[in-house]
């Protein structure tokens, strides 16, 4: 039973040990990024801190308008929309399908309001999401 128990021990200070080393190596990388970036570090604006963590082949225009965070958020919004539309047809088709069947007529009006509310949410994220990005272009 200790064996065993030592064994597990072990192992997770194995684990940890490799975990700590892939850290501090990603770290030296990390360092060499920020020295190559030229960064300022002691300048504390969202801008400058971006660029201190921008990688060498990365855009410069991260917050931008049509930036890499502008275009994947963006992206993900409309998937968000597109699938609540399909969820809306798909409520009313069984909707329309359901017979009269209480239960199934519970269940259709539940998937049209939850796509109403995925819709919303597309929406209001899409309108959060620009004011982000609007208000960190005017901050820098």
């Amino acid at each position: 039973m200790r064996s065993n128990l030592g064994r597990k021990i072990a192992a997770s200070v194995q684990a940890l040990v490799l975990a700590l080393g892939f850290g501090v190596g990603s770290l030296a990388v990390a360092g060499t990024a920020l020295a190559a970036n030229n960064c300022d570090p002691t300048l504390l604006t969202i801008d400058n801190g971006a660029q201190c963590a921008k990688a060498d082949s990365a855009k410069d225009n991260l917050f931008a308008p049509n930036g890499v965070f502008s275009v994947v958020a963006n992206t993900l919004i409309f998937l968000v929309g597109a699938v609540a539309v399909i969820f809306l047809i798909i409520g009313g088709l069984r909707y329309v399908v359901s017979n009269g069947d209480s239960k199934a007529v519970e269940a259709a009006k539940n998937t049209i309001l939850y796509a109403i509310v995925g819709i919303v949410v597309a929406v209001i994220s899409f309108a959060l999401v620009s004011f982000v990005i609007n208000a960190l272009n005017k901050a820098s």
